[in-house]
């Protein structure tokens, strides 16, 4: 566990810049003891590309945190992401990040995982009431 990981019974709280310095990947499953789901945070130089992947069984969904970043994906089609941005890839689907940016960093969180969505199912500890 990294210095600046924070765990209690039951969670664990970090910053990105805790679990790493550079680009290249952040280990936030490792580190923050993630067992549901793959999850990682990669920085990207600027005009940094990744090379191209896919999976055999995990899908993957992508958010951009900071920076503008482009995907390219297995048909040949390209999307461009800003900070906030999403794109939900299928595991057979190729796919290449690149930073658009030629002087600054891009930092994407990426999650993966299989079987399908749990569904709703969070309750509230006796004697909380629905805020909403």
């Amino acid at each position: 566990m990294s210095e600046g990981v924070s765990k209690g019974d039951g969670y664990a709280v970090a910053h990105l810049d805790d679990l790493g310095e550079g680009p290249g990947f952040r280990k936030v499953r490792k580190e923050l003891g993630v067992t549901a789901f793959g999850v990682n945070a990669i920085v990207l130089p600027p005009s940094y590309a990744t090379g191209s992947h896919y999976h055999d069984e995990q899908e993957e969904l992508y958010f951009v945190h900071s920076g503008r970043v482009e995907f390219e994906f297995g048909d040949g089609s390209t999307q461009q992401l800003e900070a906030g941005g999403l794109a939900w890839v299928d595991a057979p689907t190729h796919r290449r990040v690149r930073n658009l940016s030629d002087s600054e960093e891009a930092v994407y969180l990426v999650v993966g995982g299989k079987d399908g969505y749990v569904g709703r199912d969070g309750r509230l500890p006796e004697g909380e009431t629905d805020p909403r």
